[in-house]
């Protein structure tokens, strides 16, 4: 197959071009080369006519979006839109990576792919409105993940999460993190895998949870990543109520897949994702793995 990558050197677009090239014809577009908010800019698509393009492209900072909702609206929406449309047109199949943060978190229990969307910030709103145009190519796939972590790390956000953790705690900085927040560390290499298996098995359209299974609050991972790395830095839980932040956040967004456990596609247990990601890194040896009991 021909596959088409928008946002290819992304934290999860890096890890979907490392899956797929090799078995496919990849073809990876970054910012610079697609930009999804511009209509003709979109239309490059048509010269190289793929048959599968996944849109990895998003504005994904939660309080920014707040600051910058027009934004938010122009690259999670509008940008959805003329993807869908242009895929549509060339009779391709679209992809559209949404999020955790389509739910509003309260009913405290793990989301599947047919509970309804309630958004309580505006990034949630627009990713669901970047769903809703996906949908107008009857072609589609949206790809729900949640709290992201990956090898190239996510560039508008200087890194991820474990890097953020390892980086403070080298240097003896107290750690302070949500412990009343709930959801699924994921590995974008996992996740990267899965979507892989969704394209190449051509599982019917529509929506699919594709996060690594368990759950933990985010002071929890920070615990984990810890553990693993052997470091004993001050880390101290707090509450939601106590941070500053202009976006509200969904207390519970944990993501499980009904769908893909019927196809036989499994993704393991964050922890266990963790522990690969870490010795990746090289923050972990084998040796070391091999003493770690999950």
């Amino acid at each position: 197959m021909k596959i088409t990558i928008i946002g290819s050197t992304g934290q999860l677009g890096t890890d979907l071009v490392k899956a797929l090239r090799g078995k496919h014809e990849v073809i990876g577009l970054t910012h610079q080369e697609l930009e999804i908010t511009d209509y003709n800019s979109c239309l490059i698509l048509e010269k190289d006519r793929p048959d599968i393009i996944i849109n990895t492209a998003a504005f994904h900072k939660p309080d920014q979006c707040e600051e910058e909702p027009l934004k938010a609206f122009s690259v999670n929406a509008v940008g959805a839109r003329n993807i869908a449309t242009v895929s549509k047109e060339i009779e391709a199949t679209v992809a559209f990576i949404s999020t955790d943060y389509v739910f509003d978190g309260y009913e405290k229990k793990a989301y599947t792919e047919y509970d309804t969307p309630n958004p309580i910030n505006t990034y949630g709103i627009s990713k669901l409105a970047g769903e809703l145009f996906t949908k107008q190519n009857p072609k589609h796939y949206i790809v729900r993940l949640s709290s992201l972590f990956g090898i190239a790390g996510a560039s508008s956000k200087g890194g991820n999460f474990v890097e953020t953790m390892m980086t403070k705690a080298k240097k003896n900085e107290p750690l302070s993190v949500v412990n009343d927040m709930w959801m699924t560390p994921t590995y974008t290499k996992d996740a990267a895998r899965i979507i892989q298996e969704i394209m190449e098995r051509r599982l019917p359209s529509g929506i699919y949870h594709a996060s690594n299974q368990g759950q933990c609050t985010w002071f929890q991972f920070a615990q984990e990543i810890m553990r693993l790395a052997g470091l004993t830095p001050t880390l101290n839980p707090m509450e939601t109520s106590q941070q500053q932040t202009k976006a509200r956040r969904p207390i519970f967004s944990v993501l499980r897949s009904t769908k893909l456990p019927r196809q036989g596609i499994q993704a393991r247990e964050w922890k266990e994702a963790l522990a690969d990601y870490m010795l990746e890194k090289g923050y972990l040896s084998k040796t070391d793995l091999t003493k770690k009991v999950f």
